[in-house]
């Protein structure tokens, strides 16, 4: 990933019509397949002052990819007016330094913090017992599973790293997956039981947040189907996925 940065100083009255051609260009930039984002953003204190970020899959994939690919022509067509206007177009490296600021809850702040998590999962599995689906997959269950399961989904859900450090995290949660043989309508059954348990014990019912939920519980419980099938993948070496507003593992192709 490269993140490349073009900065710009526009007159006044060249402005409007700048962003205009922008945001036709955008159409070309958007499809093509070497383009992670984009965002053109103006300046507040200097109004002529506009900085272009395109993040690209690599700087070669920028270069010798988009320059010479099918939908540069049409992007070049709409800002080559404004090329002698460039300041400054280079490439970056993203550092290890990255972050959040705590203008936003968390998921899991926002859903009630650990005691939501462990209401959710303690009536979810008192559910399942009861369940002639779900049953016979939770048969034996540790009686701390509900508990680990909470540890779980408050982890991805921006919560303390219970897991990772106590539980065993990513590897460990797949590899209980293993040769369990989970069909299709245990995992649905799994999903919509515990999406009618949210509403029962009282989980924030804002779309927003249903709509991570919901996402999540269908991402996590169709890689839960791929572990526990013939033919595994290799277990993850990865870190816990982390799931917040907008932001979801990245796609791998």
């Amino acid at each position: 990933m490269i993140v490349e940065y073009i900065r710009y100083r526009i007159a006044e009255p060249q402005r409007a019509a700048f962003e205009q051609a922008y945001l036709r260009a955008a159409g070309p930039l958007g499809a093509a397949e070497q383009c992670v984002d984009y965002e053109l953003a103006r300046c507040t204190e200097d109004p002529a002052a506009y900085v272009l970020r395109i993040r690209w899959t690599s700087a070669e994939d920028h270069l010798g990819g988009f320059r010479k690919g099918e939908h540069f022509a049409a992007f070049f067509a709409e800002i080559k007016p404004y090329v002698e206007a460039i300041e400054e177009m280079r490439h970056y490296e993203v550092t290890a330094v990255e972050g959040k600021g705590g203008s936003t809850p968390t998921l899991y702040e926002w859903a009630g913090g650990a005691a939501a998590f462990d209401r959710l999962f303690s009536r979810f599995y008192e559910r399942v017992a009861e369940d002639e689906i779900l049953a016979p997959v939770f048969a034996g269950m540790d009686p701390h599973h509900a508990e680990h399961v909470a540890a779980w989904l408050g982890e991805v859900f921006g919560g303390p790293a219970r897991y990772s450090t106590e539980l065993g995290g990513h590897r460990h949660m797949a590899s209980r997956h293993l040769g369990r043989g989970v069909t299709e309508q245990q995992r649905s059954r799994w999903v919509a039981l515990l999406l009618d348990t949210a509403d029962q014990v009282g989980l924030p019912a804002d779309p927003e947040f249903r709509g991570v939920l919901a996402y999540y519980l269908e991402w996590g419980t169709r890689m839960a189907l791929i572990y526990s099938g013939p033919n595994p993948p290799p277990l993850p070496e990865t870190p816990m996925p982390r799931w917040d507003w907008g932001i979801t593992p990245p796609y791998r192709g």
